[in-house]
């Protein structure tokens, strides 16, 4: 698999069917390499991968993050291993173990500790038996990895990192312990807005969901960031840090720096300057691969 440099990172669950395909094939067209999905509480992204499968015929189709829990090691790999061999080769599993009140609190499963339970899955999706057609080649996996230990493992266990709410300092820190050879896939979110206050009024709304898991507020600290940019949705200096907002020319050079600090490919998240859910299509318009 060649992964490229600058994918698409995307909720998708206010389109239609018939749109989500035609999204997907437009992101192709856009020139983009990658189009990620998450696993929250609405669609299965294993399935609607396996629908936008046949609407593209080059893009890779990845998760970003499918959750451990929401499958046991054995249908994550026939999940996986199916996926790959429906699209020719072109799915990529980024996996990982979520948040606490995401697994205990909604899916009523036992939180286990992330690194143990995240190495153990691991062993058990590889022994796991499959006996369906074979895909081209093995799928890659990435792993939803922020600290050391996790990128450690994510650099041991699996093809690299896909590190979420992230900035280009960590994209740095990250390079460092996974070493050269392995896949280092950041998040980035984007918004095509120059107005400070309009910005940090949408990226606080969007954040706001994220800014009080323990995950993000310990790998923000290892980063310098203190409790009191956890408050209020966050602070000036954090959303500023995590949200690339303003013109073109600002975005590039965020998007720049993640590769400077040794990404091999950045996944932009599209955030609308209105604050709707869904993509903003005039940003991947002006930032695609395919108009540069």
């Amino acid at each position: 698999m060649q992964l490229g440099r600058l994918g698409v990172w995307t909720w998708m669950d206010t389109f239609s069917a018939a749109d989500a395909a035609a999204f997907a094939a437009q992101v192709e067209d856009w020139g983009y390499s990658a189009l990620w999905i998450p696993e929250a509480v609405g669609r299965d992204p294993l399935v609607l991968h396996a629908h936008l499968a046949g609407a593209t015929s080059k893009l890779i189709l990845a998760t970003g993050i499918a959750n451990l829990y929401a499958r046991d090691p054995m249908t994550m790999r026939a999940g996986r291993d199916t996926l790959a061999e429906l699209s020719n080769g072109r799915f990529l599993l980024g996996l990982g173990v979520s948040h606490a009140p995401m697994v205990s609190g909604m899916r009523g499963h036992e939180y286990g500790k992330p690194i143990a339970t995240m190495r153990a899955y691991l062993e058990a999706m590889e022994k796991a038996l499959y006996l369906g057609p074979a895909p081209p080649e093995t799928p890659p996996v990435v792993l939803a990895a922020l600290r050391p230990k996790m990128l450690g493992l994510a650099a041991e266990s699996a093809e690299g990192a896909h590190p979420y709410n992230v900035t280009p300092e960590h994209t740095a820190r990250a390079r460092e312990i996974l070493g050269k050879d392995a896949w280092l896939c950041p998040e980035q979110k984007v918004m095509l807005e120059t107005d400070a206050s309009k910005a940090r009024a949408v990226a606080r709304q969007t954040f706001g969901p994220y800014v009080t898991l323990p995950n993000y507020q310990n790998n923000l600290k290892w980063l310098g960031f203190e409790d009191s940019d956890f408050q209020d949705g966050g602070s000036d200096r954090l959303l500023d840090a995590l949200f690339a907002w303003g013109d073109e020319r600002a975005i590039r050079q965020r998007i720049q720096a993640h590769w400077d600090a040794g990404a091999d490919h950045v996944c932009i998240q599209p955030i609308r300057p209105d604050g709707e859910q869904g993509p903003d299509h005039q940003l991947l318009e002006l930032l695609a691969p395919a108009n540069a």
